[in-house]
């Protein structure tokens, strides 16, 4: 049975699975032998608990409340991140190896630096959520075996004094499960003998070409360019590594699924109950918003919110956020929750006053109409790309459009739907850049869905439609024969949206 039908026959169950399920023989034969290997070297730690030791992110000793055992991110198991590992050393050729590197810490002022996020693909591979690390995955040609190089910074009480816990190199292997690990502020003597020996190089870091990247200080240091690694390094070896893990990522696994569905349901909750506030100014909904994702559980906002009242919703990606909110308009909402990584987007239009105007109603039951038969349509058997349910979406709206006395010639459609019907979610809210939407949707893979109408204040339009915007999205769970719509906590029916003001 596959992943999403299993998913859509045991929802309840899945939310509490184990991934034990999904992993192959040789995969859990591979994780206990580290596994094992490991015990033993968790005498460095001696009589010293887990819970009572210092990282740079939860683990479950010392956060249960966030992770449960086995999880080395929320919702997301360390067998799970092997099981990636050996994957991707399948896809490359014997002796090849695949060097990612963290995300660094940008700043926005000297000292005050902003909200961290981890580099996606390193993170899809490693689980690992802090700076300063380089991963290389190495096939060692031995089937489903691999080995895992993680180098991170080590453990520094003065650093850590000022910036928060590091996991060190010890936690690289206890907690990560590397089979190697180093201090990074080591790499420039550590990598050279690591690429000497490889077939081939698949990696994205600029560092391998003339320009600079987020490991220039440890291979370059101060005096220029390394002559060391321009040695070792061979640019016809050197292929990116970008593309392949691309077609990984675009199929989630059960356990992506599931996260996926967490964070969705928390950020559905999270509109709803903003939805059945009274607010003045875009900026005062922006905020219980961003608070509603945190309290429904979400470790933060997935992106800058779009609230746009009015006529401000014509702006597609309007975050300014900083205008009043009249009892005559609708206000349309863009955002999303993000939960381990995962992240959640969802579009909702409702009456500011709490109540539809007839014209407000008539265009949205249109946009409406259109967003429930391309949802209907997420399913593999369907045989639509993400191209041809966009081209499905806007002859469906052109019908309600001219319903409702549009004159649709011309440009017309291009004028009120601008923008493209959806996007590949995950990790990113654009997920899997680079993989075409004229590809055919197979089960596994999440996508949005989010058709909408722009009214431009001119005269071509029926007067009482212009100057409106309605949008309305939901992330969605391609399936076999039925679609898993991930974000249905968000009310969107017309009723159910007045009825939360009554």
């Amino acid at each position: 049975m596959s992943l999403p039908r299993l998913i859509s026959r045991q929802w309840p169950r899945s939310l509490s699975c184990s991934s034990a399920r999904i992993v192959s023989a040789s995969g859990r034969q591979l994780f206990q032998q580290n596994r094992d290997r490991q015990r033993a070297l968790r005498r460095a730690y001696a009589s010293i608990s887990a819970a009572e030791l210092k990282f740079g992110q939860p683990v479950h000793e010392t956060h249960p409340h966030i992770l449960d055992p086995g999880e080395l991110t929320p919702g997301i198991t360390a067998l799970e991140y092997a099981h990636r590992r050996s994957k991707l050393a399948n896809k490359l050729p014997k002796n090849a190896i695949a060097i990612l590197a963290a995300s660094e810490v940008t700043y926005r002022a000297a000292g005050i630096f902003h909200e961290y996020h981890q580099d996606s693909n390193f993170f899809y591979l490693t689980g690992f959520n802090e700076p300063g690390a380089l991963a290389i995955i190495v096939n060692d040609g031995s089937g489903d075996n691999h080995v895992f190089h993680l180098y991170v910074r080590e453990k520094d009480p003065r650093a850590e004094l000022w910036d928060g816990a590091r996991s060190g190199t010890q936690a690289a292997i206890d907690v990560f499960n590397a089979d190697e690990t180093g201090n990074i502020e080591r790499i420039a003597d550590i990598l050279p003998d690591i690429v000497a020996g490889a077939s081939e190089i698949y990696t994205d870091i600029s560092a391998f070409s003339a320009n600079k990247s987020t490991l220039h200080r440890y291979l370059y240091g101060s005096s220029g360019l390394s002559e060391q690694l321009k040695k070792f390094v061979d640019p016809r070896k050197v292929k990116p590594l970008r593309p392949i893990l691309v077609d990984m990522r675009v199929f989630k696994s059960e356990e992506e699924v599931v996260q996926l569905r967490r964070v969705g349901q928390a950020s559905g909750r999270a509109f709803t109950e903003t939805m059945r506030q009274d607010f003045t100014t875009e900026k005062d909904l922006c905020s219980f918003l961003e608070y509603q994702f945190k309290v429904k559980g979400c470790d933060t906002s997935a992106f800058v919110p779009v609230v746009a009242g009015g006529s401000n919703a014509l702006s597609i990606h309007y975050t300014r956020n900083d205008d009043v909110l009249r009892d005559d308009q609708l206000v349309l909402v863009d955002g999303g929750g993000e939960l381990g990584g995962y992240i959640s987007d969802i579009t909702r239009t409702f009456p500011v006053s709490g109540k539809f105007t007839d014209p407000q109603k008539d265009l949205y039951n249109a946009v409406l109409n259109v967003h429930r038969s391309c949802i209907s349509l997420c399913r593999e058997s369907a045989g639509h790309s993400l191209d041809k349910l966009h081209e499905i979406a806007e002859n469906g709206l052109k019908d309600q459009l001219q319903q409702l006395g549009f004159d649709l010639s011309g440009d017309g459609m291009r004028t009120l739907f601008p923008h493209h019907l959806g996007h590949y979610i995950g990790l990113d809210v654009h997920d899997c850049s680079g993989y075409s939407r004229s590809y055919t949707l197979k089960a596994g893979q999440c996508i949005t869905i989010e058709p909408g109408v722009y009214v431009p204040d001119d005269d071509r339009w029926p007067q009482k439609f212009r100057g409106i915007g309605i949008r309305i999205e939901d992330s969605v769970c391609v399936g076999d024969d039925h679609p898993i719509v991930l974000t249905p906590e968000a009310v969107k029916e017309v009723e159910d949206i007045e009825a939360l003001r009554d």
